[in-house]
């Protein structure tokens, strides 16, 4: 018989309890894991709801309005409320913005055309962009909130706000504030007395005219005129398809391209860009919405007189605007062009702006004629177009002077004095423009007097009974009377210098910087002599940028003016504009390389403007 070994049967006993024991921490710890992923799970479902419906709010929030979209955080100190945000006239303020918002009102059937990429004008005016505060003391620390209620309808965060109606006008006012603007307003501000005649007095009295024309593209010649107060033919629609006011039967255009409006409560035209798939060019800048393909509407942008209009890049329209009691006594082409370097290239920037003004406000007998070509930018041209005419109009206010440049026969004190005055007023350091103005008067019989002043090389060259004359002087580093003015100054140039600081130019408005560090550039202007011009004669005077000059010296253009006009008389009415245009065609033709505008005024044209005739 075989005995069992001593302690055989507690070996086995062990290792039975060893395996149970392993068996239960094996499913204890299943059953731990288990337990803690079920916690997890819970827990990130209660941070998912607290995330959501942020129940912590309740604990510490106050009561407010449900119709409430923002709400106050802070205690408002009694300094705080020193100023009003809101006008207590509420009526008031309610009238002015029905009447702004009803300018660009549009019914909806207009935009079928535009798919879903319908404009924000279709739905009240939209803004995206942070209100500035209101209070200039107010830090990036200080919270400026808004307590805006609209029981209307309820607004969820991430939609667009919509503008209540002080504030819409208050960021519309900002937000359209142009950049030149901005530059010269704070030296004019002491000044604003003096130009009263320059703010709107009356409304009635501010009737304006708006005429187009069509001057390149398949519809070539097609015209519009519309009347500020013609409110029921407004806003002024341009496209390829019905029912657009002006119908561009240009492929690049859109069916529903830009709309024109008089703003009542700015006295002015707008155009607004309706999200075309091509853009929209005002002297060649773009005011289209700069996010390519995303058709939404531009900015609403001021037009100003002789302003061209692209659409597309081939249909181009030319804006002509006048006050409904003025005639302009002769006809008047403005045309001008971006040009590129090399055929088929990029457009170069635009730095070149026309402007005319007849008559200037406060003068019955006196207009302003004006090209300004820029360099460094845009800025100062458009600042000095803007300060200029009202520089001359403000001496000119003056009964004295006024009868003094009657009598005398002679501007020359006055045209000095607003160069003068103009340089001092703008605040570009490192922008800088030519400035050619010709002011024509007339004397009550139907006869008229003509005198330029010019700083830079745009020139100005007048031709009557076939008597040339050129108006202005070349101020350019190669310039042989500029070289003798450097040379009087005690720093001649060197043989075979062409430029100075980098410019090729010693007489400029703007450049503060440059005229700081070297004493031989300039800004007094060059005065020629006058010319009288009489009710019986034959002629025209001409304004052109240096892009012009560079490639038609001024016998070639009297030359053209005199071919345009034979060419044009055997077809049809003599239209300056169409002369201006013929004379801008032969310099791309001659591939100048620089920015070209041309202002033709045609005394023969006498009690005839453009050739356009206002709709009845």
């Amino acid at each position: 018989m075989v005995k069992a070994m001593p302690g055989a049967d507690d070996d086995s006993s062990s290792i039975t309890m060893t395996t149970l024991t392993t068996s239960n921490n094996i499913l204890l710890s299943k059953e731990a894991i288990f337990i803690i992923i079920v916690m997890l799970l819970l827990i990130i479902f209660l941070i998912l709801i607290a995330c959501k419906y942020k129940p912590w709010r309740f604990f510490y929030s106050h009561p407010v309005s449900s119709n409430s979209v923002f709400r106050n955080k802070n205690t408002i100190k009694g300094e705080d409320i020193e100023r009003p945000l809101i006008s207590d006239d509420l009526h008031l303020v309610e009238s002015q913005s029905h009447e702004y918002s009803r300018g660009y009102a549009h019914d909806a059937g207009g935009h079928q055309n535009q798919g879903a990429y319908g404009s924000p004008w279709t739905q009240g005016l939209v803004h995206k962009q942070r209100l500035t505060s209101i209070n200039p003391q107010l830090t990036h620390t200080d919270s400026f909130v808004l307590d805006v209620c609209d029981s209307s309808e309820d607004i969820s965060v991430g939609q667009t706000l919509k503008r209540p109606l002080v504030f819409n006008q208050l960021a519309e006012e900002q937000k359209h504030i142009r950049p030149e603007d901005v530059k010269y307003r704070p030296n004019l501000a002491i000044q604003n007395e003096k130009f009263g005649d320059f703010a709107p007095k009356d409304t009635k009295d501010q009737r304006s005219i708006l005429m187009l024309e069509v001057i390149s593209g398949p519809c070539q010649g097609l015209q519009h005129s519309m009347q500020s107060t013609d409110t029921s033919r407004l806003p002024l629609t341009l496209g390829r398809v019905t029912p657009s006011d002006i119908l561009v039967m240009d492929s690049e255009v859109s069916g529903k391209h830009a709309m024109i409006n008089w703003n009542i409560n700015k006295l002015r035209w707008e155009l607004v860009d309706m999200g075309s798939l091509n853009g929209t060019l005002v002297n060649s800048n773009a005011v289209h919405n700069p996010h390519s393909g995303s058709r939404q509407w531009g900015d609403p942008i001021e037009l100003a007189n002789g302003d061209i209009i692209t659409l597309g890049t081939t249909s181009r329209i030319f804006v002509h605007i006048r006050s409904q009691n003025d005639q302009v006594p002769f006809g008047i082409g403005i045309a001008s062009d971006a040009m590129a370097v090399r055929r088929g290239g990029k457009k170069l920037p635009m730095e070149d702006v026309c402007y005319y003004h007849w008559p200037l406000p406060g003068t019955d007998k006196f207009g302003l004629f004006g090209i300004c070509d820029g360099h460094g930018g845009a800025d100062a041209a458009a600042s000095v177009s803007k300060i200029m005419p009202q520089m001359v109009a403000s001496i000119l206010s003056d009964s004295y002077r006024r009868e003094r440049v009657l009598s005398q026969s002679d501007a020359s004190d006055v045209l000095r004095e607003a160069f003068s005055q103009t340089e001092a007023s703008i605040d570009h350091h490192y922008e800088g423009c030519t400035a050619t103005v010709l002011l024509v008067w007339a004397d009550g019989d139907g006869n008229f007097y003509a005198q330029c002043a010019n700083v830079g090389d745009s020139a100005c060259v007048v031709n009557i009974d076939g008597k040339q004359t050129k108006m202005t002087e070349d101020h350019r580093i190669t310039s042989h009377s500029e070289r003798l003015r450097i040379q009087a100054t005690g720093e001649p140039l060197k043989d075979g210098e062409t430029r100075l600081c980098g410019l090729n130019l010693a007489r400029m408005l703007g450049d503060k910087f440059l005229k700081q560090q070297d004493v031989r550039f300039s800004s007094e202007p060059y005065i020629s002599q006058v010319v009288y011009i009489h009710q019986a004669s034959k002629g025209f005077a001409l304004l052109a940028s240096d892009g012009f000059w560079d490639v038609v010296n001024v016998k070639k253009a009297i030359q053209l003016v005199q071919q345009a006009k034979e060419r044009i008389s055997t077809e049809e009415e003599i239209s300056a504009e169409k002369i201006a245009n013929s004379l801008l065609s032969e310099a791309k033709t001659l591939r100048t390389k620089d920015n070209t505008s041309i202002i033709f005024l045609d005394f023969d044209n006498a009690h005839r403007i453009l050739s356009c005739k206002l709709d009845s």
